[in-house]
């Protein structure tokens, strides 16, 4: 995914390093620190010290990755201000780029490089590659799990196991095919057949819990299952929607609620469709920053929180259906409000208890999903765990962008 290159340069001045690079790269800044980390896989491949945001303008924290690249960009907000070897990280404005870094916070939110690392970092990354921003500094680390995805060659006639229910990344769009190409050689006599596979981008994963928009399209399509009309499934709650569910409630005899997607509802109508119950949970995919699908999966245990999780894939071997993931878990502090608009009453607050391992074990999804999901793993795939969604800052050309939030001082 990510450029291949030796490198060997000394910036005694910037206290900066470098190595070679071999696979799919992630960029660390720690905030406390004022430093930046770049690894493949579990290696060090480069160090510099940085300066973030100032107070006022804090950096924010959280996991990006790299939208856009500029050699040389003028500050859209700040008097034209240079931002050399620009690597954008939000279309709000925030990037890596070079300036003064006086061993201090001193930018406006962006972070800034040496000169000379600037460069080289530039040159090391290419678009889509992921930059997690933490206050103290984080490692990533090997995790295993039977929950992970592990690579898988597509089916004999080179399409994609296609029987799980989609939806497509966007209301107004179709959902599209998505294939992975294979090529196979016919042998001569005595030979061995070769096969080769032509690895679709990266996906990038993001599992969370549902939304209200979610579970009102759902809502919308089991009520035209069961012959009440509710117009298009886009998960509004218009006057069409909201008087079949009125028709639905007085024909079943469900108490009246203020609540217009209330919990009894919710239960007869699942059981009327079939479907056992309501997920709690929804599974998001972008590729190539554009999204590709999402479908409803279940969370074990929905009143305690998932904590905020980022993995990515390396070693992607289809053949051997292997893949080694490693990830971090980041602090992210939710606020009571936001707690209870989610049901959640047991917060993350322990990172010995909420890790990624224990967030893996309480998802459950169907296995067609996990095999199409899998067909189509390769190379810097990633998959990110929120409570909280998709955030502001996920939109048009963007990857999942997860902003996290520090936990208050005493």
């Amino acid at each position: 995914m990510f450029q291949r290159f030796a490198l060997a340069f000394s910036l005694s001045l910037a206290a900066s390093t470098a190595l070679a690079a071999e696979g799919p790269l992630q960029i660390f800044v720690s905030k406390a620190d004022q430093s930046l980390t770049v690894y493949d896989g579990d290696k060090v491949v480069a160090t510099s010290k940085v300066s973030t945001g100032k107070p006022g303008h804090t950096t924010p924290s959280g996991i990006f990755s790299i939208l856009e690249k500029r050699k040389y960009h003028e500050s859209n907000l700040y008097s034209n201000a240079p931002m050399p070897f620009m690597q954008r990280l939000t279309w709000s404005g925030i990037a890596l780029h070079e300036g003064k870094v006086p061993n201090h916070p001193a930018s406006h939110g962006c972070v800034r490089l040496p000169n000379g690392f600037a460069k080289t970092l530039f040159q090391m990354t290419e678009r889509g590659a992921h930059v997690i921003i933490t206050d103290d500094p984080v490692v990533p680390k090997p995790v295993v799990h039977a929950n992970l995805f592990t690579p898988r060659l597509p089916v004999d006639d080179g399409g994609l196991l296609s029987d799980v229910e989609l939806r497509p990344g966007r209301v107004e769009a179709g959902l599209k095919p998505v294939e992975v190409a294979m090529n196979s050689v016919t042998p001569r006599s005595g030979a061995e057949t070769k096969l080769t596979i032509e690895e679709p981008p990266p996906l990038r994963i993001l599992i969370t819990r549902r939304t209200q928009r979610d579970v009102a399209m759902d809502v919308q399509r089991l009520l035209n299952q069961l012959g009440f009309d509710s117009g298009v499934p886009d998960g509004l709650l218009g006057s069409r929607t909201i008087a079949a569910i009125k028709a639905f409630k007085d024909k079943n005899a469900i108490e009246k609620d203020p609540e217009i997607l209330s919990k009894p509802f919710l239960v007869a109508l699942y059981e009327q469709a079939g479907e056992d119950h309501p997920p709690m949970g929804q599974l998001m995919i972008r590729q190539k920053f554009q999204p590709l699908f999402s479908a409803p999966i279940d969370l074990k245990e929905p009143e305690k929180a998932l904590g905020t999780h980022f993995l990515e894939a390396t070693d992607v071997d289809r053949f051997k259906r292997k893949a080694v993931w490693r990830g971090v878990t980041l602090d992210d502090h939710l606020p009571a409000s936001t707690q209870k608009r989610l049901g959640i009453t047991i917060p993350a607050d322990d990172p010995a208890l909420f890790t990624a391992e224990a967030a893996l074990s309480r998802i459950v999804m169907p296995d067609e999903l996990r095999a199409r999901i899998e067909t189509m793993l390769s190379e810097g795939s990633s998959i990110t765990i929120s409570d909280t969604g998709l955030g502001s800052e996920t939109g048009n050309g963007t990857d999942f962008i997860t902003v996290t939030r520090a936990r208050p001082k005493a």
